[in-house]
């Protein structure tokens, strides 16, 4: 009789066991899905007398626009859709996107605009201009559903 005991309880350890780190690890895959954050970093066209005379232009090959994820993409997506009116935006959804906005105006020579000229990094790109900047983004601290 106790024998038959122990083998009950072996497999039943071995179930709640597995429960409990399935739990957990469920558990910790929420609160991670809920720090993430997003970020939008847009790039459009501006024409050459559009850049403030008080702007500096970063050529299209700085390494430093290397460091800023999504900078390079969002830059090529506007020359080759000919942004003018329009953002062209490359989409950031990990943990810390949000810092994208830290990484344009801390390691590029951000120009903070007024209301006649856009906020951004312009960069000279082939025979464009481009004005790049984080269009919108949110640290998601609470799931939106």
């Amino acid at each position: 009789m106790i024998n038959r005991g122990k083998r009950l309880a072996v497999p039943l350890l071995a179930v709640g066991t597995a429960a409990l780190v399935g739990y957990a690890l469920r558990s910790s895959r929420s609160r991670d899905e809920r720090s993430r954050s997003k970020a939008d970093l847009g790039a459009r066209l501006v024409g050459p007398d559009e850049i403030p005379v008080d702007a500096t232009v970063v050529d299209a090959s700085s390494r430093r626009l290397d460091e800023i994820p999504g900078a390079r993409r969002a830059i090529r997506r506007a020359v080759r859709n000919s942004a003018r009116e329009e953002w062209e935006h490359v989409t950031l959804d990990r943990d810390g996107a949000w810092s994208v906005v830290d990484a344009i105006r801390g390691s590029l020579p951000y120009y903070d605009g007024n209301n006649s000229s856009y906020n951004g990094v312009y960069v000279h790109y082939d025979d464009r201009f481009v004005v790049l900047d984080a269009i919108g983004w949110a640290r998601l601290e609470d799931p939106l559903y």
